[in-house]
């Protein structure tokens, strides 16, 4: 019985250090699981959010983004793609969209780039932002679909981190 408590204390104490090492995305100015402010959707400058990773897997050579609304009317609705996003230095700036070394895909508006969350007035909406650590870059063209990007990505992929923010419009 020692023995195994010996052993569950030290694993125990290895956790956090494992934790810190989790491949996380997040945004300075989107609080997980909080509202989206206004600023980054249409009811505002319709600006790309800034955004932040660390832990990435070893092997990272460069990074897939993709935002899109799992609760959209006609089904999943996407908001941004983008390849061609380098490992470091570990971020996006707010209103990184349009710029290089981005490589951007076609949205649901049917333009490239960014386009904030637009939900039809009622209940808020979901918006999920996924980074996706790639082996070697997709080299996918301007205008991409999201099942090209999808295609691209599949054995590729090394790790994948998220997080989801809401945002809602008043009948």
């Amino acid at each position: 019985m020692r023995q195994f408590l010996t052993i569950l204390l030290l694993v125990l104490l290895a956790l956090p250090a494992c934790a810190s090492a989790r491949f996380t995305l997040s945004s300075p100015a989107l609080p997980a699981g909080g509202s989206i402010p206004a600023e980054f959707t249409c009811d505002g400058a319709d600006v790309s959010p800034p955004l932040q990773w660390q832990g990435l897997p070893a092997g990272t050579k460069s990074l897939a983004l993709i935002v899109h609304d799992p609760d959209a009317p006609d089904g999943d609705f996407v908001h941004w793609l983008a390849v061609g996003i380098p490992a470091e230095p570990g971020a996006l700036a707010r209103g990184a969209t349009g710029r290089a070394p981005l490589v951007e895909g076609r949205n649901d508006f049917g333009s490239n780039g960014y386009r904030g969350p637009c939900p039809p007035p009622g209940k808020p909406h979901r918006y999920v932002f996924e980074l996706v650590a790639l082996e070697e870059a997709p080299g996918l063209a301007a205008g991409f679909s999201r099942e090209q990007l999808d295609q691209a990505l599949a054995g590729h992929e090394l790790g994948r981190a998220r997080f989801t923010a809401t945002f809602g419009r008043q009948p």
